[in-house]
């Protein structure tokens, strides 16, 4: 059991990258789907699937481009002990706008451009580029 699964979750990806594996396979949860969606969407993964009945489990297949992984950095932005929040006016850029920055809002989980654009923060997730 641990504590923040959002971060293991960013941790396997991350890991899965290194190691060049093809896939990586983690328990599933709304949040943790929602999140390989946007990674699918921004072109980071291949694709996602979610498998099992009883037991769910998120199957992520990761993209890469030659030797290297498209996902150079994954980083949790808020943490257990330090939740960060940001209005619509605060939502930081990564990397001049070549980044991507992922939020929890109450509309669900977005990137910060669709956050800017629906004028809604949220929590930080995590920001990949």
């Amino acid at each position: 059991m641990t504590s923040d699964p959002i971060a293991d979750f960013i941790t396997c990806i991350r890991n899965g990258n290194r190691a060049r594996l093809p896939e990586i396979k983690v328990g599933h949860s709304k949040v943790k789907e929602n999140i390989a969606r946007i990674l699918k969407e921004e072109g980071y993964v291949n694709d996602y699937a979610v498998e099992g009945e009883k037991v769910k489990t998120i199957k992520v297949k990761l993209k890469y481009r030659g030797r290297k992984g498209l996902v150079e950095h994954i980083e949790r932005m808020s943490k257990p002990g330090l939740r960060r929040y940001v209005g619509s006016t605060e939502i930081p850029r990564v990397l001049g706008g070549m980044g991507t920055v992922i939020l929890s809002t109450s509309s669900g989980i977005m990137t910060a451009n669709q956050a800017r654009k629906n004028n809604v923060g949220g929590e930080l997730v995590c920001c990949v580029w």
